[in-house]
């Protein structure tokens, strides 16, 4: 199973041994994915039923405490009044629980995996500018480039403010531009001068090199990754 929908909790049969089935599965092809070094989609996903589920579980702890209690007597050891709990889960309620206790401690051991598969990725990339570097540096260009190969993997950038009501976020967005041949006439600096030539409306970009020491997957591990790494280093 590749694909686990994010109502898989409630969807369906809800039974405690199916739900396993279903959840193991989805698990199993993660590991798949995370042993050719692919992260993406699988961690993301991961991340997001984890944090679904954390939900579910921090909501039903809520609803426990802010129900009216009954008086069930006293302690007189503790002199402390003891109440009972008027809400009780039904047979229902208490399948869906055990499903998530079984399955918060699998998620979150699945990012950790992850998370060590990123760190080891970033871990063996270099990012260093191409050229000079202007002041505005919210738009340019991303050379993505393997030791074992002279292609270069030309991706354009743009840098992006959110906002809400309390913090400021930014985020990246990487589109796919061209793939070139480096060589020793076709330098990394020829190469951001042909993009100026082709793209007017960037005249004076900035441009950086991510290279990587592995040859790992393109689209699912060093794209995203490398996002990451120059959001780091231009808002540094």
């Amino acid at each position: 199973m590749s694909k686990l929908s994010d109502n898989w909790i409630s969807e369906g049969w809800i039974d405690y041994e199916y739900k396993k089935y279903l959840l193991l599965g989805y698990l199993q092809s993660v590991n798949e994915q995370f042993k050719e070094v692919k992260l993406y989609p699988p961690l993301a996903e991961l991340i997001r039923h984890y944090e679904r589920l954390k939900s579910f579980k921090e909501t039903k702890q809520q609803l426990k405490l802010n129900f009216p209690k009954d008086l069930k007597g006293m302690n007189m050891e503790k002199k402390q009044l003891e109440y009972q709990q008027r809400l009780n889960d039904d047979e229902l309620m208490q399948e869906l629980q055990n499903i998530v206790e079984f399955a918060l401690p699998k998620f979150k051991k699945h990012i950790e995996e992850g998370k060590s598969i990123y760190d080891y990725i970033e871990s063996n990339l270099e990012i260093a500018p191409v050229g000079i570097t202007p002041i505005y540096q919210r738009e340019g260009y991303a050379m993505l480039t393997f030791d074992t190969s002279k292609e270069v993997y030309v991706y354009r950038y743009t840098i992006n403010l959110f906002q809400n009501s309390v913090d400021k976020f930014r985020g990246i967005a990487l589109q796919f531009v061209k793939t070139v041949r480096q060589s020793l006439v076709n330098t990394f600096q020829r190469i951001k001068m042909d993009l100026v030539s082709s793209f007017s409306d960037l005249p004076n970009p900035p441009a950086w090199r991510i290279h990587s020491s592995q040859h790992i997957p393109l689209e699912e591990s060093f794209v995203p990754v490398s996002k990451r790494l120059l959001l780091k280093t231009v808002d540094a």
